[in-house]
């Protein structure tokens, strides 16, 4: 399965809190195998972005055909089986809360204007692929487990 969630939604928190460890973090796998950078690589340019995010593609697809199930942020044409848009107040404060306490990587406060482009682009392609949205990685995770 393939979970896509925006920056700053919950997902290192669950990846890292889940008691059965099925879950696996996009950006780890796509890292590991040099299809994203380290670093902030979102801050580039839309053609370099792109460019990730098609290289990611890529992995997710080989990883889910092995058995990996992945939650993550980059996606270019890749329809994923679920997507997690938390409400906008529940997603700033886990933004903030993120950069206050337990900076690991991720968009910062100072960049709010582009997850709020990126969770917009994330509910037009999952209503148009039918793709069920959740207010939380937790309730996508679960509805997947459930399938």
């Amino acid at each position: 399965y393939f979970i896509m969630a925006p920056s700053g939604s919950g997902k290192t928190y669950f990846i890292k809190n889940q008691k059965e460890k099925h879950w696996v973090d996009g950006d780890t796998l796509w890292e590991a195998t040099g299809a994203a950078p380290k670093g902030e690589w979102w801050i580039e340019n839309i053609e370099k972005i792109n460019e990730i995010d098609q290289r990611s593609d890529v992995i997710t697809v080989q990883a889910k055909k092995l058995g990996f199930w992945i939650i993550g942020a980059s996606n270019y044409w890749l329809i994923p089986d679920a997507s997690v848009l938390p409400p906008w107040k529940t997603h700033k404060k886990y933004i903030i809360n993120r950069e206050n306490k337990n900076y690991e990587g991720g968009v910062k406060s100072d960049r709010l204007d582009q997850v709020q482009n990126h969770r917009k682009w994330i509910e037009e392609w999952a209503k148009q692929n039918k793709v069920p949205i959740f207010d939380s990685v937790a309730e996508a995770a679960k509805f997947l487990s459930n399938k």
